[in-house]
């Protein structure tokens, strides 16, 4: 048996060799000949409208891009003037030299839709004097708009710095969104838009950040603003210098500070925390503060409706102050009139405590 599969094998191998040569061919090397022309226009091969000096006007709805760095010495830089427009910056840079800070870097006309606008710059010299006063030559606003609000309007990839208003203002349009942008030392609104993602804002004149959606950004106010203002914020901090740190609706995962009032102010808070080095609440909810933290140097640390599983301590005044009911929660006060104060106490605890009704406590 051996032998006979053997022969076989040999049969089968002589049979494979006796194929065509031409099976194994792998076609010619040689080109046809020169390569044909695409036939297609300039327009078809980049189909963006190229923008290469300023001012400029769009008035036509497309895709437009910037070529260089554009500079003007006052007015607007680009004017968008219809619907349908997407404007990349491109990487490079929008600045005005005006001496006397005036115009827009990018100006949105009236009630306009369908907007996008990303990657690059805007820069003005507007400096803050180190008091919230704003001055200097440059633009007036960043991006901003005129009349009517816009809609389904998306901002990206753009830092705006030096101007003497507001930064990047797109309204509250049910529509409108602003992500990963930056603004830095401007005279009023830094960001303003109805959702707004992993944005920074600092050196504001009045509130750094203002939305209905905010996540996962920053924003400071050296003025009397708001350092971030929400319906609902998540992953956020906001600062102020003279105002609420951080407000909100709904807040989790949040943290703000003041220097003079309420460091924190939520309808409700899950997970926050609040600072305050005035006379403010560190965090002040007025329904409900759960698993959260807050700290005052005078005011009371944390101040809510309904209080549970929170720290609240205070230097002078009350750690936690409860007006309904604490639950699982400590407060603590260095000369304040109580660590824990609440109408009703279940498993709490306190340096000192004024609670009318208890509950599994001493």
């Amino acid at each position: 048996m051996k032998t006979q599969f053997n022969l076989a094998a040999v049969g089968l191998l002589f049979t494979l060799n006796l194929q065509p040569s031409t099976l194994l061919a792998q076609g010619s090397l040689t080109p046809p000949g020169a390569p044909a022309p695409t036939m297609k226009t300039l327009q078809q091969v980049e189909p963006r409208v190229p923008i290469s000096s300023a001012p400029f006007t769009i008035s036509q709805p497309g895709s437009y891009y910037l070529t260089t760095n554009l500079t003007v010495s006052g007015g607007n830089a680009i004017t968008i003037a219809t619907n349908g427009v997407t404007l990349d910056l491109n990487g490079f840079t929008i600045a005005s030299t005006a001496p006397s800070a005036t115009g827009y870097g990018i100006y949105i006309n009236s009630g306009l839709r369908n907007i996008a606008i990303q990657n690059g710059h805007i820069q003005g010299g507007v400096t803050n004097n180190g008091s919230g006063v704003f001055s200097g030559p440059g633009f007036g606003y960043g991006i901003y708009y005129s009349g009517s609000a816009p809609q389904n309007v998306r901002v990206s990839g753009i830092s705006v710095s030096g101007c003497q208003y507001h930064g990047i203002y797109v309204g509250f349009g049910a529509s409108t969104t602003v992500e990963n942008c930056v603004v830095r030392t401007v005279g009023s609104y830094g960001i303003v838009a109805n959702t707004i993602r992993s944005c920074v804002a600092l050196d504001c004149g009045a509130t750094a950040i203002y939305g209905q959606q905010v996540s996962d950004s920053r924003g400071e106010s050296v003025g009397s603003g708001t350092g971030l203002d929400a319906l609902t914020a998540q992953n956020c901090y906001g600062s102020s210098g003279s105002a609420i740190g951080l407000s909100a609706y709904t807040a989790v995962n949040c943290y703000g500070s003041s220097s003079s009032v309420d460091g924190f102010f939520a309808t409700t808070a899950l997970n926050c925390y609040g600072y305050s080095s005035g006379g403010g609440a560190g965090l002040y909810a007025s329904r409900v503060a759960s698993g959260c933290y807050g700290y005052s140097v005078s005011g009371t640390g944390l101040n809510a409706f309904v209080v549970n599983n929170c720290f609240g301590e205070s230097a002078g005044g009350y750690g936690i102050y409860a007006y309904d009911i604490a639950i699982g929660s400590y407060g603590r006060t260095s000369t304040g009139p109580a660590g824990l104060r609440a109408y009703i106490a279940n498993s709490c605890d306190g340096n000192t405590l004024s609670v009318t009704y208890k509950y599994n406590m001493p």
